[in-house]
């Protein structure tokens, strides 16, 4: 019994590791990704307040008519 379940462990994580090495090369996980890096940076320069210094002026003219 102990040896079944330690084939069975071992054969489940080889086949989860394959599924895994599987998902990453797909273009799929690369889109995604990018766009949580692109995402988290967005976010950081929000918090940190630089993102209102590089907006055009008519984007800084909608923004205190959408807060309300």
């Amino acid at each position: 019994m102990k040896y079944r379940d330690g084939i069975f462990a071992t054969f489940a994580l080889a086949l989860t590791s394959l599924a895994l090495t599987g998902v990453v090369y797909t273009d799929a996980y690369s889109q995604a990704a990018k766009a949580e890096a692109t995402g988290v940076r967005a976010l950081t320069e929000v918090a940190a307040g630089t993102t209102l210094a590089s907006a055009e002026p008519a984007m800084l003219a909608l923004a205190p008519a959408q807060v309300q």
